[in-house]
């Protein structure tokens, strides 16, 4: 499992050229996911946010292919979302949040979706933003990932994940400290 870089959240030069490249050829050969978006504003937004781009390359190497999906008018943020086919695999095996991590007595996931998302400065799609993201290709085919979990599920034990089979988007619960090889975590930043 990828390690996230917690010691600094700075990048070198070298790292920020790097992911201001992958960034911008997986911004023009996804086009659709970003109609009416131009790079030129996203990379002079990402160049004055360097927080966010230490944020953006923890979503990369841990396997998310983060991408712009939107743009908030009334904010002026750029919206990114983890495009990566399937779920993550550097975000996989771990079970829901800090809670359900202590909770398990034995056999222990290295990590829960919540921690690494907020270590890494996202925050986990809602139901709603990973609806919108399966309008954009068709993503956890065969993974799933954590979304974000209402409070009242969560404090009844649960928590929920999402996938996308048959052509449809599917919404089920797990116990939070529930883990698998094949559900990660998906997530969103604005920039």
């Amino acid at each position: 499992m990828a390690k996230t870089n917690n010691n600094k959240k700075k990048l070198s030069p070298e790292q920020r050229d790097e992911l201001l490249k992958t960034l911008k050829a997986r911004f023009e050969k996804n086009m659709k996911r970003h109609k009416g978006i131009e790079w030129a504003k996203v990379q002079t937004k990402l160049e004055a946010h360097t927080d966010k781009l230490w944020s953006l390359h923890e979503m990369e190497i841990t396997g998310g292919e983060p991408d712009v999906v939107g743009h908030d008018q009334k904010t002026g943020e750029y919206i990114f979302y983890d495009c990566s086919t399937e779920s993550p695999k550097g975000r996989r095996s771990i079970c829901y949040d800090r809670k359900a991590l202590e909770s398990r007595k034995e056999h222990k996931p290295e990590n829960s979706a919540i921690d690494m998302a907020t270590a890494m400065g996202v925050e986990l799609l809602t139901e709603e933003q990973y609806r919108e993201l399966q309008k954009l290709g068709n993503f956890d085919t065969k993974t799933s990932s954590w979304i974000e979990t209402p409070a009242d599920i969560r404090k009844l034990g649960g928590a929920i994940f999402a996938d996308f089979r048959y052509d449809k988007v599917f919404v089920y619960h797990n116990g939070a400290e529930s883990y698998y090889a094949v559900r990660g975590f998906r997530g969103s930043l604005k920039v």
